[in-house]
């Protein structure tokens, strides 16, 4: 019964997925060429929350476990284990009043509506994978941007998704680099279950009914000496609620 009724409402979600990405494509550029970035950055968080609740076809479920106030005075460096391209509506429209951006690859800066428009022109920094040396200059001076601002930086340390579900080494490069521009940033991890399933591996069809989890971790500050235990202990943190 569950595959027929994939067959009916996968094409129904990435109609009212797609439209949804339209429609707020072009509420971005009116927000941010007519009102501002504040302006711009609300209208994305109602994005996320639209693409967020689109789920509900697919009878996706959220649960947040242990989210708590954060402090506005100071920068933010969100740390999560990457699943699915569905991990990142519900950590922008959770964190929305810090006004979360993105590490994100060049590629998603082009040919997709509402995302790709983000990416470029919301505050985000985009890298070339390719380029080691100038991804990490790059970082920095984004990192500077997040600082002047108090904002808050989304980062999945693993580097890509996992497939299967199960947290990959963290690697350490990124989060050093945001860390030398802002070494009093207050460090969140969040431990995200169930995304992955939520593609069915691959499959055009969708998966129904998957139960999707976010836990945020105790929020602690992190020392660029001793940067790598401090990330290993996050990760494995992060493995004893996943895996």
């Amino acid at each position: 019964m569950k595959k027929i009724l994939s067959f009916i409402l996968t094409p129904l979600f990435y109609l009212i997925f797609g439209l949804i990405l339209v429609v707020f494509h072009i509420a971005q550029v009116i927000a941010l060429n007519v009102f501002g970035h504040n302006a711009h950055d609300k209208v994305v968080a109602v994005l996320n929350l639209f693409l967020m609740r689109s789920q509900i076809i697919l009878g996706t479920s959220f649960k947040f476990n242990n989210f708590k106030t954060l402090p506005k005075d100071k920068p933010i460096i969100i740390m999560a284990n990457h699943q699915s391209m569905w991990d990142i509506p519900p950590l922008i429209w959770k964190f929305r009043a810090h006004h979360p951006k993105f590490i994100a690859k060049k590629e998603l800066t082009k040919g997709i509506p509402s995302i790709s428009y983000n990416l470029k022109h919301g505050g985000s920094v985009n890298i070339d994978r390719k380029n080691p040396e100038e991804s990490i200059q790059k970082i920095s001076e984004f990192a500077k941007f997040i600082n002047k601002n108090n904002y808050a930086v989304c980062i999945f340390p693993e580097g890509t998704r996992s497939k299967d579900g199960k947290v990959k080494p963290f690697k350490i490069g990124g989060l050093a680099a945001l860390l030398k521009e802002m070494p009093n940033a207050l460090v969140v991890p969040i431990a995200i279950n169930g995304t992955g399933k939520i593609d069915n591996t691959g499959s055009f069809f969708m998966n129904l009914g998957v139960n999707v989890t976010y836990t945020q971790l105790p929020e602690r500050y992190l020392s660029l000496d001793d940067i790598e235990k401090e990330l290993n202990q996050i990760r494995f943190e992060i493995i004893g609620l996943v895996e």
